[in-house]
């Protein structure tokens, strides 16, 4: 979305506001708190997917956990496999992923007032990714994928961190491979985020390669910096 396209869209919803009263509206609070993972029904808004749905054998899953000290938070966790089921009717050129997908937003969630995402993790050592699911209107009107927009996330291994990535620094995407071309994330229309980690790639220092991943959440939410 052009910045011309944002600042007219910006000033009609702030008019709305004035005319419905809603004053408090005008100035968005600093932080926005997308996602929680502190009990099984925050959980339940997300769905895993890994290679096994196309002939892959690595394994994933979303459980809730508690610290000796009564912190509850989620836990990310599975094995990364690179190899193939005999026999698959799927011809994959690779294997060895594993991730977390929100389930569609009633609506959208709108972000344009923000310009950082950040994420409270205390991982492994590995590099996931992070996406951010807005609404098509970068590609065909025939396509009916979402625009995906992702960034690295290293997670050192053995302590809380909160990782902050601003949003210019996702990268628009497509089945995994980035676009070579100028676009810029319309952040008002998100439909959806998730959480991915593959055996291969990363940052340099990160743990790579097939076997066990696992990164405990404990919240995602949007911050304005500026």
């Amino acid at each position: 979305m052009s910045r011309l396209r944002r600042l007219f869209q910006a000033s009609v919803d702030a008019t709305k506001r004035v005319i419905s009263g809603n004053l408090d509206d005008l100035m968005p609070p600093p932080e926005k708190n997308i996602f929680s993972f502190n009990s099984k029904k925050e959980l339940s808004k997300w769905h895993l997917y890994s290679d096994s749905e196309f002939g892959g054998l690595s394994s994933a899953s979303l459980q809730i956990t508690e610290s000796e000290k009564g912190v509850v938070s989620g836990i990310f966790s599975g094995n990364l496999s690179l190899d193939v089921s005999e026999g698959s009717k799927w011809n994959i050129s690779r294997s060895g992923f594993c991730g977390m997908r929100s389930k569609k937003f009633d609506g959208f969630i709108d972000l344009d007032s923000y310009d950082t995402i950040a994420m409270k993790l205390k991982g492994d050592g590995r590099c996931y990714i992070s996406t951010i699911y807005t609404e098509n209107w970068v590609n065909s009107p025939g396509q009916m994928e979402d625009n995906s927009w992702q960034a690295f996330v290293y997670v050192p291994e053995g302590n809380w961190y909160i990782i902050k990535i601003p949003l210019a620094r996702y990268l628009p995407t497509w089945r995994g491979n980035v676009i070579d071309a100028q676009m810029e994330m319309n952040p008002s229309r998100v439909l959806g985020m998730s959480l991915s980690v593959n055996a291969e790639g990363g940052v340099p220092g990160s743990r790579t390669g097939p076997g066990d991943f696992r990164v405990e959440l404990d919240w995602i939410k949007a911050f304005r910096t500026e």
